[in-house]
């Protein structure tokens, strides 16, 4: 997006009338809209979903989680059509990506508050849009902040950008970033909220969500990596780990060396005791988690695409920490530990049949024992005779019938059930 200029002191009350006076140009907007769903026809959906707000009070163009449009009658006089367009493009990405829902739990879970954060969050959800939105008949609107400018590589999340950066000589000229309360969960004062006019409920934000996802699943030669990913997504959501994973991360807060490393971010309570003196808190480690994927004969490729997504969703839910997640793929035998660097790039080796008890077995003997062990399956194969000394979560692909293992040629084949001290939910 593109920064306010400063504009002459000699020149501020002739501008300021002109500014109080100036309609916005609807035409120009809606003209620049049309183009960029020209551009971006997989968007059109979603560009035509939001509704426009005129705002004195925005310095560009911002959006709310409600799909309101808010823009600044001078910013849309002073920027070409074409501008237009990719700014279009940019705020409609931030609701479509849940930009404004994921900074709200990101500060929940890491204690951000203040305008700062805020800041950092709305930086970050721009490095996740940027890196591939421009180019193929889209300009790139003057100013917008992309990874390469923070010294940070492309195509990682928001979630990835957030840990890497903070506020200093690399981000002093963003200071006019607004993208509103669609990008970074925080409410404006020029926000209408939720019973202002033509916002959409929830049920319209989600048909919304659908129907761009299947527009981009349709063409998908024609469109950026980033959108493909968001899409599998949204047709396949991935479970709530945060919540599956819940006991195992009260468990490893309360455990040995759960308190093992310190932050000044939250000061500890026995400063209070001690004036003038600020002591570190010890600071939550989450849990340890080994992934283990079924990848016989009888899953799907599909299916495998499926386990990469929770993959990708199980570093989320850990705060993005990849040194605390291993991947490892089983058949008949568990093959090489990979520590996760990037879901796409883990080598999923097999074929054959099925025994997840030596997946098991690896996860156990790593240096690290792991807190928690998930098993993604299609439930073919034995199982442990004992419970393994860490909780486990077992994700079975959810779909009709079995198509391997050893006894698929059995008409009356049946796996067996994964064990009772397992968690076991529906995948896909």
């Amino acid at each position: 997006m593109k920064p306010v200029k400063p504009v002459k002191p000699v020149a501020r009350v002739a501008r300021g009338a002109r500014e109080a006076t100036e309609a916005l140009d609807l035409d120009k907007l809606y003209t620049a809209r049309l183009y960029a769903a020209r551009v971006r026809p997989y968007l059109a959906t979603a560009l035509f979903a939001l509704h426009t707000v005129e705002s004195r009070t925005v310095p560009t163009m911002a959006v709310d989680r409600y799909w309101r449009c808010y823009a600044s009658p001078t910013f849309v006089a002073r920027t070409p059509v074409d501008e237009l367009a990719a700014v279009w493009v940019h705020e409609v990405s931030h609701l479509l990506r849940d930009h404004h829902g994921r900074s709200d739990r990101v500060a929940r879970e890491l204690g951000l508050t203040g305008p700062g954060e805020r800041l950092r969050m709305n930086i970050a959800a721009d490095c996740e849009i940027n890196d591939d939105a421009y180019g193929d008949g889209l300009v790139s609107p003057e100013g917008a902040v992309r990874p390469g400018s923070l010294g940070l590589g492309d195509g990682e999340l928001m979630e990835d950008y957030l840990r890497q950066f903070r506020l200093g000589p690399w981000t002093q000229d963003l200071a006019w970033l607004d993208c509103g309360s669609g990008a970074d969960g925080h409410e404006r004062a020029w926000d209408l909220g939720p019973d202002g006019a033509y916002g959409l409920s929830a049920q319209e934000r989600d048909a919304v969500r659908f129907r761009v996802a299947q527009g981009v699943t349709a063409r998908p030669g024609n469109i950026s990596q980033g959108w493909q990913r968001w899409a599998e997504e949204a047709f396949h959501p991935p479970q709530p780990w945060r919540e599956l994973l819940g006991a195992a991360v009260r468990s490893a807060v309360t455990g040995p060396g759960a308190g093992d490393d310190y932050t000044y971010g939250r000061p500890a309570r026995r400063s209070a005791g001690l004036p003038g003196v600020v002591l570190p808190s010890l600071r939550r480690r989450p849990p340890r988690v080994s992934v283990v994927i079924d990848t016989s004969g009888s899953v799907s490729d599909a299916e495998l695409g499926s386990a990469l997504l929770e993959v990708a969703a199980i570093s989320r839910a850990v705060g993005g920490r990849r040194d605390l997640i291993t991947v490892l793929s089983c058949d008949a035998a568990a093959r090489v530990v990979h520590p996760l660097c990037r879901a796409e790039g883990i080598p999923l080796v097999g074929g054959g049949g099925t025994d997840l008890r030596t997946g098991f077995a690896a996860a156990l003997r790593a240096q690290h024992r792991p807190d928690v062990v998930v098993v993604l399956t299609d439930g073919q194969t034995d199982w442990p005779d004992t419970r393994p000394p860490c909780r486990t979560v077992v994700g079975l692909f959810d779909r009709p019938g079995s198509s391997g293992g050893p006894d698929e040629d059995d008409p009356d084949y049946a796996p067996d059930a994964p064990p009772d001290w397992a968690r076991v939910v529906a995948i896909g």
